[in-house]
């Protein structure tokens, strides 16, 4: 991810859901408007939910990025 600066991280590989959700939630509500956060999960539940949660909550979903051993990073930008 070119040019795409991540603010904070959260590995929430080991946990399941609502656990990862939960995470991003907690990332966004620290975040500074324009701020990029980034959930890492291996929960399958988490592909569908998470993808779900930041669009009804009208932030962007700038990328879902494939990490070893299965898991998924979702990189959300804080749009408000």
């Amino acid at each position: 991810m070119e040019g795409i600066k991540i603010t904070k991280e959260v590995d929430a590989r080991g946990s399941f859901c609502p656990g990862p959700l939960m995470e991003m939630i907690r990332l966004i509500r620290s975040a500074n408007v324009g701020d990029v956060v980034a959930v890492i999960s291996a929960d399958e539940g988490t592909k569908k939910d998470l993808p779900a949660w930041i669009k009804k909550a009208k932030h962007e979903l700038i990328a879902e990025e494939p990490v070893e051993g299965g898991a998924t990073r979702f990189i959300c930008r804080k749009l408000h």
